[in-house]
């Protein structure tokens, strides 16, 4: 036998040890390595790592093998490997219908188990038992079985098992909003068992679904029936999340050292160099110790400090861990293999030498890894003084085979028997490496040669549907559709992919079925949908940024993207193509649009160069035709091509020639829908009145009820306006209080009430002068007669709250009613407004019949009926909203969706977007109806809840719901917007739109808020964008009354257009305004306080405050000193716990007072001014205490403020309504609020005077240093 070589004989030293370490644990049956041997149970995530050693060690061998046994040791080792991951695969397949259900409910308690038995693979802890739900480990399985097929392994056997896999893909695909128990099973670090958001589980899942996409599993034996398929964009919202929450770990653990492994090997999720340097470092400079690193801070695993006999903390314990945390040397191994794959051989030589220090020998000489060191029981003292001072002993297993792994791995790589490439054949390691720019292909297909004839005329030269074929053009819908037959699997009970969403990414491929090609729309165009879709100028907005969104994260794909866009008909502004559209088309044509390089081009042009998916999974392959196409995909197919994109006609809302010649008398239903507004701007406290019901909260009724002017004629009313004076039989007016509302209804019970009304109802409509008949035939012959939408709005919600959607209008309002009711015919005197308060919308009752067979009886025309069908006022509505769409009416359009239950773009998904970058968002106006949303909940709920704020106001629930979709978009692409801001209160950033533009416009608030529902949705996303940004901004009116929003730095503001004060000399006026600086600071602390923004770091330093005192009051909450125990300074928990009592505080402005009290407080802190702050501070004493010593220095010196507050006589402080001459809120002068933080009369001045007199600490004499920052 000839001699090895050096390498062979090192190498047998390996095998030698991987085999006595690792190899020798594996079970015979299942594969699985058990936790120790006493302990049977064999955890998914330690089973991966430990078989790491063994692949790598295979690849190894592989590479010198010269000889037949070095061939047989290599396919031993690589068995081994298959054995396990195969284990793990049976053990997992053994829970399918977990993985079924938990796809729909993603209920902790239905996940896949986290630990099998190693003996048979079989559960061995109930689902209730343990904290199963570890999406890491389940996506860290998926991921290193994609890097071990892509190495050549061949471990999964069959189709069914390919379907089970697609289906985990699914399992994974929603991480970044579902919180698990993470890598350290415990959730929340109580461990009291509440899952929460880990970055670690989501960068985990991030890598697993980049690796499985487009993976064949049976390698380069298979066929299409054995790829996965993973949507684009699912990977990218796990991207994004994780971007936004790193380094912070979680909601309770502001760093963990589990991180470690998301931005280097084995996950390599993080693709931005910075963000990795900087995790990477906040890890080492909080966590690492002599002897590994800490997993997160206070963790009281295993210290001497934690009671063994419970498994959970109670949260003042917490404090008791700090500095005596466990120390890991797993982490060692982890930074020895981030440094290797960094090709940083000084730092891999540094940690190996670290490490070599702390592992323990065996008694036959090997090193073996420790799973962790603790400070012994007698040291614990002086650890807490000098804390990594005190030597410490091993507790735990030992060898730990996950740490002992990695060890082996890194030494495998050190000697050069493995490249990195070789441990990461995917090649994920380069995702952080700078990339050629991409180029974005866009396609505009015309609808038909109409249209395209129009672009034609602007030089744009375009192809219709006709003209791309054979390739077929689809709405994003039906790609949906087809998505949801992947992963379909009869035997084993999968039914596909349950989530309809399709983002831009995945809509900018091109897909091959069989020899057809399809080009899909992207979803949010989809215009049956939204009625955002309807102003050109946010499509024409949403357009550029998609653009920019597809340069940033068009990552691992090959070929470039690939946007398709229809010009249709319902585009068209009064016939022509609009502005907005024309000149981004332009913008395309030139080869650059905001930055992002565009080709602008004809389908086939782009078929060499786009990304193409094959959609193969579509045939019948459980059926033995894998080249014939599912029959339902095929029916669904044919049925979709014919009508995709066909006209839509919209349904007329006066028959012309049915109009009654004469109408004798009007009725009045105006202001039915202002009726319902709730949007309060006059009012100091913005909306904040105190508890009101929910009937109360509306517009001040300045506007007479609409009755009083139309009865102006001289009828004697025959029922009174109230219940009691009227005649004693009541059945007409019992609809009056049909719904009496209790402001904690809940549904069942309303329609439980429902269920009993038909009868009152029917009984109305036989009344004996046919009252309601004439008043119902009365309002819908103005509808028919009225040119006027707004009117006809009014009508509408007049009908609704009357009638009910579903009530039929057929026959209505044609002959003209007998004369002789003439004489006694009565308006009945109902007050519209009150009925739409006192009565839910009977829009969401589908139960109410109601019984209009008399009516039609009457009339026998044909009525209302199109096309001999029933016309209810559903219909009408739906007509009218058609109407108002293309007259771009936008506050009747907002109102109409509402009426209508239409929804905004994906309003789960913006709510998701927001909670998952750690946002709470709350709806509602504050205090009494603002409602927290703190986890992602289903469309319906999520309706329903912005329903109960809102009451009857749709318009304002309607914007509330095109807002949130606003702030997902700007926290999307700019998330530097929402710095230092954790809840987005909805309902205050409305009210605060409607004070800057009634401040802009110079109006009432009435007029501000009409304005403001009136925006089209481009200029709302800009509103908000400049409030968000806090730039100035001007308002502009262009043609037909609307308005537009600019900066005013902008050149589009000439001082003509800007809507003025209404004085003759208007534009010195003007100017005088937009460089006038008073209100500036009120306005600032205003914005600042109804957006929530803090300064930086804010919340760990009112931390450091909470520490030297006993407490701090705010409105009347109490923050404990014992939180400081509880929870760690940067913890997002603490965070909100202050957050939570400055929202008791109803005016922003004062609430950035307080904000800015808090601040000083930081600063004595901070400058260890003084050792403690004593008792309980109350935040508010402190700013009224400067308030007061701003007023009497006002009054030395005779400034503004002597006018109000600071006047000589005490008497006139307050004007007769209580509250203060100038309007201040919470009895601070106006012009505290106005004056600047810094400079002698700044508020940071008074509030540092008024802490060195409040405070009994500060001392009160001798000499002090007291410079104020």
């Amino acid at each position: 036998m000839r001699s090895r070589s050096n390498s062979g004989v090192r190498l047998d030293y390996y095998q030698r040890i991987v085999h006595r370490l690792i190899m020798s644990h594996q079970e015979p049956v299942t594969g699985l390595f058990p936790a120790s041997n006493v302990n049977s149970h064999a955890w998914i995530r330690d089973n991966v790592y430990c078989i790491l050693a063994v692949w790598g060690l295979s690849m190894a061998y592989k590479k010198i093998a010269d000889q037949d046994e070095d061939r047989a040791k290599c396919y031993e080792l690589e068995q081994s490997c298959v054995k396990l991951m195969r284990g793990l695969l049976m053990a997992m397949m053994n829970q399918k219908d977990k993985v079924e259900t938990f796809k729909i409910t993603q209920n902790p308690l239905d996940s896949l188990h986290a630990k099998y038995s190693s003996r048979n693979g079989q559960p061995v802890v109930g689902d209730g038992e343990w904290g199963h739900l570890q999406i890491d480990a389940v996506s860290l399985y998926l991921l290193i079985l994609a890097q071990m097929t892509a190495s050549g392994l061949q471990i999964v056997f069959s189709l069914d098992e390919v379907s089970f896999i697609q289906n985990l893909v699914f399992y994974i695909e929603s991480a970044y909003c579902i919180p698990d128990y993470g890598i350290w099973e415990r959730g929340d670090k109580t461990n009291h068992g509440e899952p929460e958001l880990n970055a670690s589980s989501i960068g985990m899942a991030k890598a697993a679904l980049e690796a499985m996409n487009e993976l064949d599993l049976f390698g380069a034996r298979g066929g299409p029936a054995s790829v996965i398929h993973v949507l684009a964009d699912e990977a990218h919202k796990c991207q994004a999340v994780l971007q936004s929450m790193l380094p912070r770990e979680s909601n309770s653990k502001e760093l963990d050292s589990g991180i470690l492994c998301v931005i280097g090997f084995p996950a390599f999720a993080v693709d931005d160099p910075q963000l990795i340097h900087n995790t990477k470092d906040a890890i080492l400079s909080r966590l690492q110790g002599k002897y590994g690193c800490k997993r997160f801070l206070r963790d009281g695993y295993r210290t001497p400090k934690e009671d063994p006999s419970r498994l959970y903390y109670e949260r003042w314990e917490l404090r008791m861990f700090e500095n005596i945390e466990c120390e890991w040397p797993l982490f060692y191994c982890y930074l020895i293999l981030f440094h290797a794959f960094q090709n940083d051989k000084m730092a891999v030589k540094n940690y190996a030498e670290r490490l070599e220090r702390i592992m323990v020998r065996s008694d036959d000489g090997i090193l073996l890894i420790p799973e962790s060191y603790a400070v012994p029981q007698n040291l614990v003292a002086n650890e807490y003084q000098h804390p990594g001072s005190q030597s410490r002993e091993v507790v735990g297993r030992c060898p730990f085979l996950w740490g002992q792994s990695l060890f082996i791995l890194g030494r495998l790589l050190q000697e050069g028997f493995l490249a990195v490439g070789e441990l990461d054949p995917l090649n994920r390691r380069l995702g952080a490496q700078k990339k050629p720019d991409v180029v974005v292909q866009v396609v505009i297909i015309a609808e038909d040669n109409e249209i395209r004839d129009k672009l034609a005329e602007h030089d744009l030269h375009v192809q219709t549907i006709a003209e791309v074929a054979p390739i077929e053009v689809q709405p994003a819908r039906v790609l949906s559709h087809l998505y949801t037959y992947l992963g379909r699997n009869r035997k084993l009970g999968l039914t596909g992919r349950k989530s309809r969403d399709v983002g831009i990414l995945s809509t900018s491929k091109l897909y091959s079925l069989k020899d057809r090609i399809f080009a899909f729309t992207p979803q949010h165009i989809d215009y049956e949908e939204y009625y955002t879709t309807r102003d050109p100028d946010l499509l024409a907005s949403n357009f550029t940024t998609n653009l920019a969104f597809l340069t940033n994260n068009w990552r691992h794909m090959l070929g470039r993207p690939t946007i398709t866009l229809m010009a249709t008909h319902y585009m068209l502004d009064q016939d022509k193509i609009p502005l907005a559209m024309i000149q981004t088309m332009r913008k395309l044509k030139s080869g650059y649009i905001n930055g992002t390089r565009v080709m602008l081009g004809n389908l086939k042009d782009f078929l060499n160069t786009s990304a193409i998916t094959d959609l193969s999974f579509l045939g019948s392959t459980e059926d033995g035709y894998p080249d014939r196409l599912h029959p339902d995909v095929q029916t669904y197919l044919d049925e979709h091509l014919l009508r995709s994109f066909s006209h839509r006609n919209t349904m007329n809302l006066r028959g012309g020639q049915l109009r009654p010649r004469s109408l004798r008398r009007r009725m009045s239903c105006k202001g039915a829908i202002k009726k319902t507004r709730s949007i309060n701007v006059d009012s100091d406290t913005l909306g904040m009145e105190g508890p009101t019901q929910l009937s109360e909260r509306r517009l001040s009724s300045i506007v007479p009820p609409p009755w009083l002017q139309a009865n102006k004629q001289n009828h004697i009313s025959v029922f009174a306006t109230t219940p009691e004076e009227g005649p004693a039989d009541q059945s007409e007016i019992i609809r009056e209080n049909i719904y009496p509302i209790d402001p904690h209804h809940n549904r069942t019970a309303m329609e439980r009430r429902i269920q009993n009304i038909p009868k009152i109802l029917i009984q109305r409509h036989r009344t004996d002068n046919n009252f309601a008949d004439t008043e119902v035939e009365e309002l819908i012959a103005m509808l028919r007669e009225t040119e006027n939408l707004e009117e006809q709005g009014d009508i509408l919600q007049y009908l609704v709250d009357t009638q009910g959607l579903d009530f039929n209008t057929a026959g209505l309002g044609i002959k003209n009613k007998p004369t002789e009711i003439e004489g006694n015919f009565v308006e009945e005197p109902v007050d519209i407004g009150s009925s739409s308060n006192d009565e839910p919308k009977v829009a969401e009752m589908p139960t109410v019949v109601i019984d209009t067979s008399n009516i039609n009886s009457q009339s026998q025309s044909e009525g209302m009926l199109e096309e001999g069908r029933v016309v209810t006022v559903r219909d009408l509505l739906k007509g009218l909203y058609e109407k108002a769409c293309q007259q771009k009416l936008w506050g009747l359009v907002r109102h109409t969706a509402g009426m209508l239950g239409k929804r905004v773009e994906d309003l789960a998904k913006a709510v998701t977007d927001l909670l998952v970058r750690q946002k709470q968002v709350t709806v509602g106006m504050p205090p009494n109806n603002e409602y927290t949303i703190t986890a992602p909940l289903p469309e319906a709920e999520l309706r329903q809840l912005i329903h109960d704020a809102y009451g009857d106001d749709e318009s304002t629930a309607m914007l509330t719901q095109e807002l949130m979709v606003y702030l997902a978009m700007f926290i999307r692409t700019e998330p530097q917007l929402f710095h230092e801001m954790l809840r987005l209160r909805v309902g205050l950033i409305i009210q605060v739109m409607a004070k800057e533009l009634s401040r802009t416009l110079n109006c009432d608030g009435e007029a501000a808020s009409e304005h403001l529902l009136n925006l089209s949705p481009f200029e709302m996303k800009n509103l908000l964008y400049h409030i968000l940004s806090g730039k100035e901004f001007a308002v502009s009116s262009v043609a037909r009354g609307s308005l537009s929003i600019v900066s005013c730095k902008s050149s589009r503001v000439s001082k003509k257009s800007q809507i003025g004060l209404g004085d003759p000399e208007g534009e010195d006026a003007l100017v005088a305004t937009i460089d006038d600086r008073q209100g500036q600071w009120l306005r600032r602390r205003r914005l600042d306080g109804a957006l929530n923004r803090v300064p930086r770091d804010f919340y760990s330093r009112v931390w450091t405050v909470l520490e030297k005192c006993q407490g701090l009051a705010i409105e009347g909450r109490i923050l404990q000193q014992s939180l400081t125990q509880e929870m760690t300074p940067g913890e997002l928990k603490f965070a909100l716990e202050v957050e939570t009592a400055l929202n008791q505080i109803p005016q922003p402005e004062y609430r950035q007072l307080v904000v800015e009290a808090l601040m000083v407080l930081t600063l004595v802190t901070e400058h260890n001014m003084v050792p403690s702050l004593g008792g309980v501070i109350y935040v508010e004493h402190l700013v009224h205490k400067a308030n007061q010593l701003f007023l009497e220095d006002q009054r030395k010196v005779q400034g503004d403020a002597t006018l109000c507050c600071a006047k000589s006589n005490g008497k006139d402080h307050q004007a007769a309504s209580g509250m203060l001459l100038c309007g201040g809120a919470a009895y601070i002068c106006q012009h505290l609020y106005d004056s600047a933080p810094s400079g002698s009369y700044g508020t940071m001045t008074y509030m540092a005077r008024a802490v060195a007199l409040v405070l009994d600490c500060v001392p009160k004499h001798g000499e002090m240093d007291c410079t104020i920052s």
